[in-house]
């Protein structure tokens, strides 16, 4: 009886119980943070910046995908092949995706299409898109003709009747120059056809084995043509305007107050969605509040800024971990030659310096990076340190790229030489004498007020070089730039002497750090606009090394070597002086740092799909565990699909 007792006992609490279990699996997950920067477009075929893709990494596919080892893997391609030279490739649409709107109600089916007229949208230049020079870099045949066709058709519809020298009519632009004629291309030529409805064709100029390391960014995102005819020049502007085929819908957008992605119902890849909801909030002070909401249990993730990371570690060690090494991004400081600030800050003066070799090399090694890192980082500043522009681990042929072509040395050094940098110094005040620079020069430095702890770095850079070179040498004058539209603002112009400057990487190659931020009409640096004949010699150098190293196709060991000695120009001129990859953040957070999307280019590491949300965030100790495991599996996991 009392055993017949117990067994009843037992079976109650096991159906009360039930429930509950129930329950808890239904309960939905979310993942709360903080934003203090707003996009300025949800338009991922305009964008090209880190913070605008972060909403469409999350919401729209792309035709592969990265694991959290960095292996590529299918998503709406679901197969591919390639011809015999890397000209043409060939990829199979996965049938059955959908396209949903806001609400998560069904539009239309994804189809091979919907890369077509991405493609027509962003090769127009009525579009004014920023994305075309991805095509051009992955040379899908006529894209860079076609999108210069449509801007002279653009040039043209502003233009007026003018004559040439010779007395022949002519089509002139708002600035009176001729406006020269470019040979037609129709859409229709473009390298990127659909065979079919599920068959996707992209035809090269020439062969490009890297390929498939451009297609996870915008520029090879897909979009529904009706639909982005539909909404016009509104394509992006809001949660309504976008159509979702991604693991989550952007549901709420309410610039400046919040942004809420729920997991897509109808995802092709669900059963890897382990998020229900993202709540971003914002907060303007989000840098300084954030480690105070997350500890009230607020937020699921702060970042942690260097000036609270000691006192905090020392009761929270167990909550605390950096981020996964990451060198998505390249960090250098860049001298400007084409100066475009007030008069009060002398850009005569400075267009002489920069121009002087010894002046930039005295800057160069006299700027002591491991101390200007310590914002960032205060208990292992060198740990950031990057010695070259294309970062170590990005690339490698026989070896990594960075002991390529002469760039040894910086890999292996430090730029930073106390001695070496007063030598340059007195060179430089001798030679910029006799040209009729005075002295000090003024160095004027812009940051980014929204950027955590940029302006203490330049403050410490300041005080730094000030103290080293001296301030007969020298007047480092640092300023607030503003806080939206900074780069088109302060770098775009030039509205800089020396300032930090970014590049992140779009796709798996030696030319990924060097080439367009370098190259003649970029806005970074202006160096193609000096009238100082040694600097142009040297920049001549570099462009010719590049046009060498892009034409080498079918040997890397060639290429990258080529790519490199370009690099070291760069570098033993003192044109740019590199600082760190991506900041090795320090953060509570509640999500794996390790399930994540993983790549060296792209977006992939914006993306949320395959991560967890944690009870509690991971501590130093379990970061550094899990750190080792995953380097281990990631080896593996690379071996196994190199085979």
């Amino acid at each position: 009886m009392k055993r017949t007792t117990r067994l009843l006992a037992l079976l109650v609490a096991l159906l009360l119980a039930l429930p509950m279990a129930a329950l808890a699996e239904s309960t939905p997950v979310v993942y709360r943070e903080l934003y203090s920067s707003e996009v300025d477009t949800l338009n991922y075929l305009y964008t090209t910046t880190a913070n605008n893709l972060t909403i469409p990494a999350n919401v729209v596919d792309t035709l592969i995908e990265y694991d959290r080892y960095g292996v590529l893997q299918p998503s709406l391609a679901e197969s591919w092949e390639h011809n015999e030279d890397y000209t043409e490739w060939t990829f199979h649409i996965r049938e059955g995706v959908k396209w949903v709107d806001s609400q998560g109600n069904e539009v239309a089916d994804v189809t091979a299409h919907d890369w077509v007229s991405a493609a027509h949208y962003i090769l127009d230049a009525h579009n004014d898109s920023g994305n075309e020079y991805n095509w051009e870099v992955a040379g899908v045949v006529n894209a860079a003709e076609y999108y210069a066709y449509t801007a002279y058709q653009l040039a043209l519809e502003s233009a007026t009747d003018g004559t040439d020298e010779n007395g022949n009519p002519v089509k002139l632009d708002e600035e009176g120059d001729v406006i020269e004629e470019v040979a037609a291309v129709a859409v229709e030529d473009i390298g990127v056809q659909a065979t079919d409805d599920y068959t996707l064709v992209y035809t090269l100029d020439a062969p490009c084995s890297y390929f498939l390391s451009m297609l996870c960014w915008s520029a090879f995102m897909p979009v529904n043509g009706d639909f982005l005819a539909e909404c016009g020049d509104s394509f992006g502007t809001s949660a309504e305007t976008l159509l979702y085929c991604g693991p989550f819908i952007l549901s709420t957008f309410e610039p400046q107050v919040q942004r809420v992605l729920t997991k897509n119902p109808t995802y092709w890849d669900i059963d890897n969605v382990f998020i229900d909801t993202i709540q971003y909030t914002y907060n303007a002070e989000a840098n300084t509040l954030g480690t105070t909401m997350y500890l009230q249990g607020e937020v699921d993730y702060a970042e942690i800024g260097a000036n609270l990371l000691d006192p905090l570690l020392s009761s929270y060690s167990d909550q605390i971990h950096p981020s996964r090494p990451d060198v998505s991004y390249s960090y250098w400081y860049l001298f400007n030659f084409d100066p475009n600030f007030d008069a009060e800050y002398e850009p005569d003066n400075w267009e002489i310096a920069v121009n002087n070799e010894n002046f930039r090399l005295s800057i160069m090694h006299g700027l002591d990076r491991v101390n200007a890192l310590q914002v960032y980082d205060s208990a292992d500043p060198e740990g950031l340190l990057s010695n070259t522009i294309t970062p170590l681990s990005f690339a490698s042929a026989s070896q990594d790229y960075a002991y390529y072509g002469g760039l040894d040395k910086y890999t292996e050094g430090d730029t930073f030489d106390s001695e070496l940098a007063l030598q340059y110094k007195e060179a430089a005040m001798e030679e910029l004498s006799a040209e009729g620079c005075t002295f000090p020069v003024i160095v004027y430095m812009r940051y980014n007020p929204t950027t955590t702890n940029w302006a203490d770095e330049c403050q410490l850079v300041e005080q730094q070089l000030e103290n080293l070179l001296g301030t007969d040498y020298i007047d480092v004058v640092v300023e607030a730039g503003p806080e939206t539209g900074f780069l088109s603002a302060v770098r775009h112009t030039g509205d800089y002497g020396l300032m930090k400057c970014n590049w992140g990487a779009d796709f798996s190659d030696a030319s990924a750090f060097i080439v367009d931020p370098f190259a003649e009409d970029s806005n970074y640096s202006f160096i193609y606009r000096s009238e100082d004949e040694e600097t142009q010699a040297y920049y001549q150098e570099y462009l010719d090394l590049v046009e060498t190293a892009l034409a080498i196709t079918d040997d890397d060991e060639a290429r990258y070597e080529t790519f490199a000695q370009a690099e070291a120009i760069l570098l033993d001129h003192g044109f740019a002086i590199p600082i760190h990859t991506n900041s090795r953040v320090y953060a509570f957070g509640k999500l794996n740092p390790f399930e994540g999307p993983y790549a060296a280019f792209g977006f992939s590491t914006l993306r949320y799909k395959g991560q967890h949300v944690m009870e509690t965030s991971m501590g130093m100790d379990e970061f550094e565990e899990a750190y080792q495991t995953w380097l281990t599996e990631r080896e593996e996991a690379l071996a196994a699909a190199a085979e």
